[in-house]
């Protein structure tokens, strides 16, 4: 199905579901971070782009209180009076919606005066593959309510809503790059985010006329950013931030590593050497995708992986394998993307050797017993818009 047929289709549902037509579909993309791992709640540098892999959210308000939110994922509809959602009453996948109705709360929106809404929900962005499908369920209700509630908030403060509600009402500690990747996507370009000020660039990738594709290797290892793993590197790198008296890792370059490594442990040193010098390597790859082109950034993309498998310990034995036999088949450079523990790799890669790094990647992964892997293309894509 093509993009308008998914969002008609949702509509057609929407009108199954809830007995009359929705006000409008609104949609959102999914993300691959090309670099900058982990490096968002430590105030640091990312540069994600927006895909054509989408969630769509077909919106209707009420003349109640109510919030009724369904899907094509799950059999269940939730329903919650606005004026009581909170943190508190919800929980799986529909607290990425009704925590944006929660967080748009904790912005100045008085929810007991608003009107509820009915939505629901499809989406094309695979689940627990890193490639971010809350953000794109969240970006999508955050413009739909922001248009009909007329809120008037712009796309950098529906970011700031969206990692609220992962935060507090899903219980996941990320950052705000996905939320911001999800909004502020432009098509063939990446967004070039400092998670301090929340100061974003647009940066051409140039993918397309270099003859390179991303190619998105889905391993099938689920993650969930809600557990331990990701709390842990997290609580680390605020230790590390302590140890050398700075408000963020962000304050920390790489000729500090050296005190470093004398005041904390080794792994909360490996811990913080991981962010520090992602950052660097976010901002060498801006400025060699500016100088030099997309070719010139394979390198950097190795090193990242390197640095999340050894310092970081985030990546599972599917990942490296994947990105071993992506650069084995001719891709240029390839890493773990994501949150890690499972999830998928990207893997930049000339259009013409895409059906050989498929090929290797899926024989390595069957001759070593694992899950067959997923592997498609994503192209750099535009942000959450309405669709009519």
């Amino acid at each position: 199905m093509t993009h308008d047929d998914i969002a008609t289709q949702a509509a057609t549902d929407f009108e199954a579901q809830f007995g009359r037509p929705a006000d409008g579909v609104w949609s959102s993309p999914g993300r691959v971070n090309l670099i900058g791992e982990h490096t968002d709640y430590n105030e640091g540098f990312v540069l994600p782009f927006a895909i054509d892999r989408r969630t769509w959210a077909a919106v209707g308000l009420r003349d109640d209180n109510a919030a009724r939110v369904t899907s094509t994922f799950s059999d269940e509809e939730v329903e919650v009076e606005l004026s009581s959602v909170g943190p508190d009453n919800l929980d799986g996948w529909s607290a990425y919606p009704l925590g944006i109705a929660w967080a748009l709360g904790q912005n100045g929106v008085d929810l007991a005066e608003q009107r509820g809404f009915d939505a629901h929900l499809d989406s094309t962005v695979p689940v627990g593959a890193g490639l971010s499908s809350s953000a794109a369920i969240e970006g999508a209700i955050a413009l739909a309510l922001d248009e009909r509630w007329q809120l008037g908030f712009d796309r950098p403060t529906l970011a700031r809503v969206g990692q609220l509600a992962e935060n507090e009402a899903v219980g996941a500690p990320t950052g705000i790059m996905d939320q911001s990747a999800s909004l502020l996507g432009r098509r063939d370009s990446a967004v070039f985010l400092d998670c301090r000020s929340l100061r974003s660039e647009i940066v051409d990738l140039g993918f397309a006329d270099a003859g390179l594709a991303i190619v998105i290797i889905d391993t099938k290892v689920s993650h969930s950013h809600a557990t331990g793993g990701y709390a842990a590197r997290r609580a680390s790198c605020e230790a590390g931030a302590a140890a050398l008296g700075v408000e963020s890792l962000r304050d920390v370059g790489v000729a500090d590593l050296d005190r470093a490594r004398e005041v904390m442990d080794d792994e909360t040193f490996r811990r913080v050497r991981h962010v520090v010098t992602e950052n660097a390597r976010v901002l060498a790859t801006v400025r060699a995708l500016r100088e030099s082109g997309p070719l010139a950034i394979g390198e950097i993309l190795d090193a990242s992986h390197v640095s999340m498998r050894d310092d970081f310990e985030i990546s599972v034995p599917q990942l490296d394998l994947a990105v071993v036999e992506a650069r084995e088949a001719g891709a240029i450079g390839a890493r773990m993307t994501g949150g890690g523990f499972g999830g998928a790799a990207i893997a930049l890669t000339p259009i013409e050797l895409v059906d050989e790094v498929t090929a290797r990647v899926s024989d390595a992964f069957e001759r070593a017993g694992f899950t067959a892997p997923e592997i498609f293309t994503v192209t750099p894509s535009d942000g959450a818009k309405r669709e009519f």
